[in-house]
């Protein structure tokens, strides 16, 4: 099984960024998929879930209303929509394909800076 992800880089505040995280290697239309970062000396923290069929999301209060993920099974392939991005939106982004009856499988990250 594969993640990888791809779409970070530098922004200014208020930018905006298009991650997207392509799978393979198992069955991706029947894993909730779901967005984590982890900044410099922190914890990793939750961003963002989509269920399988992607009928329900779910983000962290930080990103309500600024961030949108969705999926497309066709393509087996999940993004993450960043918009109004700040400072604290830092981070290496990972995706994270989840199964409640399987191993969850993580990709490499991708680095979003938001700096002026």
């Amino acid at each position: 099984a594969q993640l990888v992800e791809s779409g970070g880089g530098l922004v200014q505040p208020g930018g905006s960024l298009r991650l997207s995280c392509a799978a393979s290697g198992f069955t991706f239309s029947t894993y909730m998929m779901r967005w984590y970062r982890q900044a410099p000396g922190k914890e990793r923290e939750f961003v963002a879930s989509i269920t399988s069929r992607g009928r329900t999301t779910g983000y962290a209060d930080p990103m309500k209303g600024r961030f949108t993920i969705s999926r497309d099974n066709a393509k087996n392939t999940v993004y993450l929509q960043m918009n109004s991005l700040k400072p604290e939106d830092t981070g290496v982004y990972l995706c994270n394909a989840h199964y409640i009856l399987g191993p969850d499988y993580w990709g490499q990250g991708t680095q979003v800076t938001v700096s002026s």
